[in-house]
């Protein structure tokens, strides 16, 4: 996902083309949610249609008086007539036309609107979350995003291959079911701030209390995404650390020359002789963490 922690999550069902315009244009989907609609095109050319034959017929009329007018021999009235249907005309090619970024951004606007009513329900906004909900979310995607972005992903140490279908999948229901949940708290609050009777005070109550259970029902899976990404971390933190170990191993040859020909005290060779040893430590600790995380995967899966 683009730069992660995005304003725009999608089903990972939607085609990958629709997908990557809807979450390239989260400024126009938050104007539709507002309830902005573009202007249909053929509205507009049917405007400027209109226009153009209103203009062009009144400097046709204007053009066939004033012939009229010189046939009567009223000179004056015959110049201002036609001088009035002829600058009618240069104001109807000199009008100015539509700029072409103007109009790509126009078309482009379209495009989102319709997509966007295609695939109702098949994306979250920002705008459809509240806060506690957007916090919820953000603790998701950066999990999603430590795993996404870690070396040992990227080296294949994990199963990348399942993280790339099975990560999606998760943050998309998380979305899903936050933007659910920030809608009906706002109608339950909403009805609530209305003062409620006591004849329903058990049942809001009761929804309330629903609310809350679902609320921790995502929290849940939100904290095992952090469980996943912490032992992803962990496995990270290893890899890294063998990596240096083994740069330092491959030029430990050289450290003893230098030891041994400038005379040196023997007290750092016990220490680099640890290499060895640091080394096979960091990568029992890498196949450690690297188990921990398949398993804490495996759950995640459920």
């Amino acid at each position: 996902m683009a730069g992660r922690q995005a304003k725009v999550i999608v089903d990972p069902a939607v085609p990958r083309d629709v997908a990557a315009l809807l979450r390239d244009n989260p400024e126009i989907l938050a104007r539709i949610h507002d309830g902005w609609a573009p202007a249909h095109k053929r509205l507009r050319l049917v405007a400027g249609l209109t226009v153009q034959l209103a203009v062009t017929g009144t400097a046709a009329l204007a053009g066939l008086y004033g012939l009229t007018l010189f046939v009567a021999g009223l000179y004056t009235p015959f110049v201002v007539m036609t001088t009035g249907a002829a600058l009618m005309v240069v104001a109807l090619l000199l009008r100015p036309r539509p700029d072409a970024e103007v109009e790509r951004r126009h078309a482009l606007e379209r495009l989102v609107h319709d997509k966007s009513r295609d695939y109702h329900g098949r994306y979250v906004l920002r705008e459809h979350l509240d806060e506690p909900a957007r916090a919820l979310m953000a603790r998701a995607q950066e999990a999603v995003e430590q795993v996404v972005g870690s070396q040992v992903n990227a080296e294949g140490l994990l199963d990348d291959a399942g993280n790339a279908v099975m990560l999606p999948v998760q943050e998309w229901e998380i979305a899903r079911l936050l933007a659910k949940l920030s809608e009906l708290r706002a109608e339950h609050q909403e009805v609530v701030s209305e003062g409620v009777t006591p004849e329903v005070a058990a049942v809001a109550e009761a929804l309330g209390e629903a609310l809350d259970s679902s609320q921790r029902a995502v929290l849940a899976r939100v904290e095992a995404l952090e469980r996943y990404a912490g032992h992803v971390a962990d496995a990270e933190r290893a890899y890294r650390a063998r990596r240096q170990i083994e740069r330092f191993s491959a030029r430990l040859p050289r450290y003893e020359e230098l030891l041994a020909e400038s005379g040196a005290g023997g007290s750092a060779v016990p220490e680099l002789g640890r290499l060895s040893d640091d080394a096979d430590r960091l990568e029992q600790a890498l196949r450690d963490s690297v188990s921990s995380a398949h398993e804490a995967f495996r759950h995640l899966r459920g």
